[in-house]
């Protein structure tokens, strides 16, 4: 933007003041009071288009059998991030769980940070996975299966439920499970990049997403850039991360726009970065079943 010259006729002290009243603090009519303009203050922004964001907090919600799990949404502060319907932050110790139950219409994606995790369903299929690696339970028309602690600590992961398009809600279910030594990772900026979800990774999903597993050391740096039509979200597991104006901390995430998107780790953290394709269809769930 451009501002027009100023008249070459001096104005008066009153036109000054009621210029500068109005916002309109250009430099012609400071220096007519003998004052000079502050020059810009110095942005500290990581990702310029992502500069200001509202914070994120998981809420504390009982599942399973005795299971406590800190959910990112949907909660009483946020719903539904379209192709996203529900993200898990779990942290289960034995007797606690997710004995046999239903569901339909999605896929469970569960990614291990701790421990390990026991798969068994309707389908015949029986595993065990461990930290780093991934669970795909595609319900589709309908199944059922466990999810249960595998060691004798605690077992720490998230699960993330992506809404299959109506055309794949009656699929026949699926199952797949990788184990971490398959998953691949990169450096950049300090951090390593593992490629829970995307185009290296073995993990096949029914929607096109993009899910990354941050590890970064403090003073790392991370930067990406977010396409128009997805929904995207920044989570933090562990640590201190920076994104634009907003310091978010454990259990605490931030859902950027289109654009670039930076992150600055404040101290050691573990971040995730979670990027989808809208699939413009209502999200409608009711319970274990996305209809």
């Amino acid at each position: 933007m451009t501002f027009p010259a100023p008249s070459p006729l001096r104005p008066s002290r009153r036109e000054i003041l009621r210029a500068l009243a109005a916002g309109a603090a250009i430099p012609w009519a400071l220096s007519e009071l003998g004052c000079e303009a502050a020059p810009p203050a110095a942005t500290t922004h990581i990702g310029s288009a992502n500069a200001r964001l509202p914070r994120l907090r998981a809420v504390s919600t009982m599942e399973g059998r005795g299971a406590r799990v800190q959910r990112v949404f949907p909660t009483h502060l946020t719903t539904y991030q379209d192709p996203f319907v529900l993200l898990d932050d779990f942290a289960v110790a034995e007797p606690a769980g997710f004995p046999d139950h239903p569901h339909r219409g999605f896929e469970a994606f569960t990614y291990m940070i701790d421990g390990g995790f026991h798969h068994k369903d309707n389908l015949g299929n029986d595993s065990v996975v461990e930290a780093g690696g991934t669970q795909r339970f595609t319900s589709g028309r309908g199944a059922r299966h466990s999810e249960m602690p595998a060691g004798g600590g605690v077992n720490r992961g998230l699960q993330l439920w992506i809404n299959l398009p109506r055309a794949l809600k009656k699929m026949e279910p699926e199952y797949e499970a990788i184990h971490g030594n398959d998953v691949p990772e990169n450096g950049a900026g300090g951090a390593v990049v593992r490629t829970i979800v995307g185009p290296q990774s073995p993990v096949k999903l029914r929607t096109a997403v993009k899910y990354l597993h941050l590890r970064m050391p403090q003073g790392a740096r991370f930067g990406d850039e977010i396409s128009d039509d997805h929904s995207s979200l920044v989570y933090v597991a562990e640590g201190h991360v920076r994104i634009g104006d907003l310091e978010l901390g454990p259990g605490e995430g931030a859902q950027p726009g289109p654009g670039e998107v930076g992150l600055l780790a404040m101290a050691d953290a573990h971040a995730f970065l979670l990027v989808g394709k809208r699939h413009h269809e209502p999200i409608l769930q009711h319970g274990p079943f996305v209809d």
